[in-house]
């Protein structure tokens, strides 16, 4: 703005600076409720392997070895997320001290810069003020000067001397004004000069630092997925080392009650005990193998 005591640029830099910091400050509590989250479904998910666990009753082969080993893989990824929800504390923490330390380094640039508007602006109406003030003796003068009545010609002449000393004394302080006024204009243009710089150095840092952050976020997050595959991976291995056979084989002999049938039922016959009946016999036992 060619208005020299507009601050709508200045204002407009530190409105953009609030802005940046503000999503800092977004970006941060994002962090801690994703925390709170990962926590949450850490300890659930914990909290459900332990307390209903299934094949409590499976017998101790193959497949009751995997269902361990599954819940304790599933234990696993809910301590994951725990520490999960850790770290993205730290860098919520890491976020904020961050965020803090660019409004110390601002608050003195901004301290700087206020006190030099108001130095500025304040010499700036004196300087207005004394430069009416001239205004007004010369029209006074002039008008003094256009009367021509001789009657009082006495009294202009004496209006005429003091309207004189009064016009230079104020053109005096009017140049000294505009003098000081300069070289509080010139401070404070190199002031902000210095100040804009700084400020797009800590713009420069907050975007990268916010970029460095969700990028570091996307990576902590792939990896937690990454070592939770590898987990599943780990599972699934070990069901491929599951044997049907062999625990279909393990129950039979852990539980057989022999190998040969029940033996055959005979009739007998009790009714007419005079007469030789051949007694009736069932089939021939059948050994059995399992």
């Amino acid at each position: 703005s060619t208005d020299l005591t507009s601050t709508v640029g200045y204002d407009s830099i530190i409105q953009h600076l609030n802005d940046g910091r503000k999503n800092c400050k977004e970006f941060e509590d994002f962090l801690k409720e994703r925390a709170v989250i990962e926590e949450k479904y850490g300890k659930e998910l914990i909290n459900l392997a332990k307390k209903k666990p299934c094949g409590q009753t499976e017998l101790k082969m193959h497949l009751n070895m995997i269902i361990i080993f599954f819940f304790t893989e599933i234990d696993n990824v809910g301590q994951g997320h725990i520490q999960l929800a850790q770290t993205l504390r730290e860098e919520a923490k890491k976020m904020e001290d961050f965020r803090e330390k660019q409004k110390l380094h601002r608050k003195k640039i901004e301290l700087i810069m206020e006190a030099i508007h108001k130095n500025r602006n304040l010499q700036y109406k004196k300087t207005m003020e004394v430069k009416q003030m001239c205004c007004c003796f010369f029209l006074c003068r002039a008008l003094l000067h256009l009367s021509s009545s001789l009657s009082h010609f006495w009294q202009l002449f004496l209006k005429l001397a003091q309207t004189k000393s009064a016009l230079e004394d104020a053109d005096r302080s009017y140049q000294q004004g505009v003098t000081t006024l300069e070289k509080i204009r010139e401070e404070w243009q190199k002031e902000h000069i210095k100040a804009c710089e700084f400020f797009e150095t800590q713009e420069c840092e907050r975007i990268n630092y916010f970029r460095n952050a969700l990028w570091l976020h996307v990576n902590q997050l792939s990896q937690g997925c990454v070592q939770n595959d590898e987990k599943y991976e780990e599972i699934r291995k070990s069901l491929e080392m599951c044997s049907i056979e062999k625990d279909i084989d393990f129950y039979v002999n852990l539980r057989k009650t022999g190998s040969v049938a029940p033996a055959p039922v005979v009739y007998e016959n009790y009714y007419n005990t005079q007469r030789n009946a051949t007694p009736v016999r069932s089939p021939v036992p059948v050994a059995i193998s399992r």
